[in-house]
């Protein structure tokens, strides 16, 4: 227990600095894939700091190493750096300076967490064996996916992990509290885009026109079917259409209307076969209606799984760091991660951080209201410490 006993003391004394890391981080929000000066930002850390990293990867993605006091495993632990485009009106001192630009999903909490976790295991580095690489990812909000891409590019050889963890903030559990799910996680996320095909003119003669409005009203409710009446009872599945773009006028039937929309579930074959019944409908309802359809589906992330042995021993880390009152089982979620792709080519667990006020239920992700209880932050540095020395030695005892 002397080792768990440091890594909080030291975790309470870097506290205001990472706190102050973190906030500078979410004053300068970049969006995926532009995380420029995020990454200059870390670099500049991590240099300061005497720890060594790589740079430039999928454009600005790092990744930093600590070696402990011999050879020993090798783990990971993965930080996502990207903002979204919310503009925030929250009165912060340290609010976004970028209109348009926030972290509203809390990357910025991840990316100063695992800053904090890096001091923490580097000022004691002494008392582990193994080797621990620390992934700064770029463009998790955005498609093909950091993940994917850092992947590609081989990031974390030579010298792969046994396992690489991430956590997400949760703003649906009190600061203080931390949840696992083994097993099917989150979703899988594709991207449909349909355009109808009519015939406009005038709104008034609709007996001259194949009125793509009208076509688009039946698919939108038909496409329904998929789910419920295609999928498995119990199979989570969503077919959700949120932009429907139709550029006519009070009087004009445009020629075409254009559809977007997500689709998503938690099985790989079902996921195929939805697609097929996409392009089937569409193609069929149009058509019986005197019109035609293009659809195109993009492939986005797949169905995020939690090792069930990572998880189970990352959990009972948990237990020991923090009680196991404060440690609690999630449920499945239809949002989707591209830490999926890091959980397909290693043994992974993506576990989530309570960010929210004690009593206060926390504004939600993606929201231009969004924001956490910094203490959060000293909570989840000490944990991802704590649980990188518990993999490498697999004690839970600390």
């Amino acid at each position: 227990m002397e080792l768990q006993h440091k890594i909080k003391q030291r975790a309470a004394e870097i506290f205001p600095e990472v706190v102050s890391i973190r906030r500078h981080i979410h004053a300068n929000p970049e969006l995926s894939f532009e995380e420029y000066e995020t990454s200059d930002f870390i670099c500049k850390v991590l240099g300061e700091w005497g720890v060594p990293f790589r740079r430039g990867i999928a454009g600005t993605g790092i990744v930093a190493v600590l070696e402990g006091k011999q050879p020993g495993r090798t783990i990971a632990f993965r930080a996502d750096m990207d903002a979204l485009p919310v503009n925030e009106i929250n009165d912060l001192p340290f609010k976004s300076v970028h209109a348009g630009k926030m972290h509203a999903c809390g990357h910025d909490v991840h990316t100063s967490s695992l800053l904090g976790a890096i001091r923490i295991l580097s000022d004691l580095k002494k008392e582990w064996a193994g080797t621990i690489k620390f992934v700064f990812q770029p463009g998790e909000e955005k498609l093909p996916g950091g993940a994917n891409m850092m992947i590609k590019e081989n990031a974390l050889a030579p010298d792969e992990p046994e396992l690489i963890i991430a956590q997400h903030v949760f703003p649906d559990m009190e600061v203080g509290n931390v949840g696992f799910k083994s097993g099917q996680y989150m979703a899988s996320s594709d991207e449909v885009f349909i355009t109808v095909k009519g015939k406009g003119g005038h709104a008034a003669l609709p007996d001259k026109l194949i009125d793509p409005v009208l076509i688009t009203a039946h698919l939108i409710t038909s496409l329904q079917q998929i789910v419920s009446r295609h999928a498995k009872p119990g199979m989570p599945t969503v077919l959700s259409f949120g932009k429907v773009t139709a550029a006519g006028a009070v009087n004009v039937i445009p020629d075409s209307v254009r559809i977007e929309g997500t689709f998503r579930t938690m099985n790989e074959e079902w996921r195929k076969r939805a697609h097929e019944l996409i392009r089937k409908i569409a193609s069929d309802l149009t058509s019986g209606m005197g019109g035609s359809a293009e659809v195109e589906i993009r492939n986005g992330y797949p169905v995020l799984t939690n090792n069930p042995d990572v998880t189970r021993k990352a959990r009972a880390f948990a237990e020991a760091f923090l009680g196991s009152d404060k440690v609690h089982e999630l449920e499945t979620r239809m949002t989707a991660e591209d830490f999926a792709y890091f959980a397909q080519k290693y043994p992974a667990t993506m576990f989530r951080l309570g960010t929210s006020d004690p009593g206060i239920p926390g504004s939600a992700l993606h929201t231009s209201t969004f924001k956490v209880n910094e203490d959060a932050i000293e909570l989840s540095m000490g944990l991802l410490a704590f649980m990188a020395v518990g993999f490498l030695e697999e004690d839970v005892t600390g």
